[in-house]
């Protein structure tokens, strides 16, 4: 018997915050969240800031200008 390993893309479609968590939603429709504990810059910017972001590498990542901080978003699925 064998097994086909299948790779399933975790590229990120939309971000949002809640009042302690940040929130990406993928391109297959799942959502995912850490607290925003984890991202100090993320943590202590106002909602300005973080409003202002943009996918990187067509979603493997998410970049925010404004603080300087970059996420790849396979890394909120393993934990930081």
């Amino acid at each position: 018997m064998s097994t086909l390993a299948v790779k399933i893309e975790s590229l990120a479609n939309d971000v949002f915050f809640t009042d302690n968590s940040i929130h990406v939603v993928l391109v297959d429709g799942r959502e995912i969240s850490a607290p925003l504990e984890w991202f100090p810059r993320l943590r202590d910017a106002n909602d300005k800031q973080r409003r202002n972001w943009r996918l990187i590498g067509e979603g493997v990542g998410i970049h925010w200008e404004d603080i300087d901080e970059d996420i790849e978003t396979e890394s909120l699925l393993v934990g930081k």
